[in-house]
C-alpha cells in the first residue's frame, strides 16, 4: 500500500506537461532546445505554425505600408521601381515603347497603395505570397531532413520548427521598420550590407548581407527545432544543413537577379 501511494504521488511530477503556445514563444527566445524537445513529445498543433505565420507576415505588411508614409522612403521605393523598369528595357524583357506607360502605372499604383484599401491589399498579399514561399521552403527542409539526414520527422513537425523562430524575425521586421521611417531610407534587414549601404547586386554586397545577427539567430533556432522535431541528438548537422540552404538559396537568387532584375527583391538587391 505504501509503495502504491508513493507511485501515485510521484506520477504527476514525472509526467511531462504540454507547453502552451505562449510558453513556446518564450521558449524560442530563452530555451529553444528544451522547448522543442518538449514540443516533439506531443501531437503537432496547427496553431503552433499558423499563428506565427499569420502574425509575422501581417506585421511585415503593416510595417511596409507605414514606411511608405515617409516621403523620402516613398520616393526611394518609386526610384527603385523606375530603375527596375529601365533595366528590363536594357535587357530586352520590356519593349522600349512600353516604358512610359509602365512608369505611369507604377506611379498610380504606388499612390493607390498608400491609401487604406492599399494597406489592406498590401497586408493580404504579403500574408498570401509569404505563406506560399514559406510552405515551399518548409518542403525543402523536410525533404533534406528525411532524405539526406535520415531524420524521423513529419512535414507538420517541420512546419512548427520553421514557424516558431519567425517570432525572432518579427523583431527584425520591427527594427528595420523603425529605422526605415526614422532614417528616411529603406532598410531591408539588420545586416552589415544594410548599415554600410552596400550594393547587394555585387558579390561583396551578397556576402555582407549574410552578416546579419538576427537572421543568424533565427536560423540557429530553426536548426535546433528541426533536430528536435526529427528526433536527432546531433544538432550540428541540422545547423550545417540550414545554413547551407540559406547560402545556396541566396546564391541562386543572386545570380537569377543578375539575369532578371525584377528578381532582385528576393535578395534585397
Amino acid at each position: 500500500m505504501e509503495t502504491e501511494e508513493t507511485v501515485q504521488s510521484e506520477q504527476p511530477t514525472n509526467e511531462m506537461e504540454e507547453l502552451s503556445h505562449t510558453d513556446k514563444i518564450v521558449g524560442v527566445f530563452s530555451e529553444p532546445s528544451k522547448m522543442f524537445s518538449i514540443t516533439s513529445l506531443f501531437p503537432i498543433k496547427s496553431k503552433d505554425w499558423l499563428i506565427p505565420l499569420l502574425i509575422v507576415f501581417a506585421i511585415a505588411g503593416i510595417i511596409r505600408s507605414v514606411a511608405m508614409l515617409n516621403e523620402e522612403v516613398f520616393f526611394e521605393a518609386k526610384q527603385q521601381q523606375v530603375k527596375m523598369m529601365k533595366d528590363m528595357v536594357k535587357n530586352g524583357t520590356l519593349p522600349a515603347d512600353q516604358l512610359d506607360s509602365a512608369l505611369e502605372r507604377i506611379d498610380s499604383q504606388m499612390e493607390f497603395m498608400r491609401g487604406p484599401i492599399g494597406w489592406i491589399i498590401s497586408i493580404i498579399t504579403t500574408v498570401i505570397f509569404g505563406s506560399i514561399f514559406f510552405f515551399i521552403i518548409v518542403g525543402i527542409y523536410f525533404l533534406c531532413a528525411k532524405l539526406i539526414l535520415k531524420g524521423e520527422g513529419t512535414y507538420s513537425g517541420t512546419l512548427v520548427a520553421s514557424a516558431l523562430p519567425m517570432y525572432i524575425s518579427a523583431i527584425q521586421f520591427i527594427i528595420t521598420g523603425l529605422l526605415t521611417f526614422a532614417m528616411g531610407k529603406i532598410v531591408v534587414d539588420t545586416s552589415a550590407a544594410a548599415f554600410l549601404n552596400t550594393d547587394r547586386s555585387t558579390i561583396l554586397g551578397f556576402v555582407l548581407a549574410k552578416f546579419d545577427p538576427i537572421s543568424i539567430w533565427a536560423y540557429i533556432v530553426l536548426a535546433i527545432g528541426l533536430a528536435k522535431m526529427f528526433k536527432s541528438k546531433d544538432t550540428t548537422k541540422y545547423i550545417i544543413l540550414v545554413f547551407a540552404l540559406w547560402i545556396l538559396g541566396g546564391l541562386l537568387f543572386f545570380f537569377l537577379g543578375q539575369a532578371f532584375p525584377f528578381l532582385r527583391g528576393f535578395t534585397g538587391g
